[in-house]
């Protein structure tokens, strides 16, 4: 078996990212959260299965992130969801900015938003259990 455990993000303000993270998964909670060796705040958002580590960064950085611009880096993390329209809608109505692109495909609906940080998250929803069909990228 594998599977993504956590993710590490390093961010500016570590309230505003556990709250975008709590309004695209309601199921999410603070699991633990502290400060590190270094004196800067961290929290473990997720479930018993699955988290989110968020740091709080202790300088800014050098020039802003622009995911897909090219340059290395994340350009976004990815969650299978069972409504991707209700991640849209609650993510809207708390203000946060979708950047979905176009798709329309018949086996599955994956919506993008930006959080506070500028940081891309993809939101997917299945709807067919056939792996060729769900990985099927020949269709628009």
């Amino acid at each position: 078996m594998v599977r993504l455990e956590h993710a590490n993000l390093v961010v500016r303000d570590v309230d505003e990212t556990i709250r975008f993270l709590k309004t695209a998964f309601p199921e999410f909670a603070v699991r633990r959260e502290g400060n590190g060796w270094n004196g800067l705040r961290w929290a473990h958002v997720g479930t018993d299965e699955t988290y989110i580590a968020v740091n709080e960064s202790s300088e800014a950085p050098a020039e802003k992130w622009v995911p897909y611009a090219g340059k290395p880096g994340l350009n976004h993390l990815g969650y299978e969801v069972e409504d991707a329209e209700g991640v849209r809608q609650r993510l809207a109505a708390a203000g946060y900015r979708d950047s979905t692109v176009p798709n329309n495909h018949p086996h599955r609906k994956r919506v993008y938003f930006h959080d506070a940080e500028g940081n891309d998250w993809e939101f997917v929803q299945y709807f067919s259990d056939d792996h060729a069909e769900r990985n099927d990228y020949e269709i628009a």
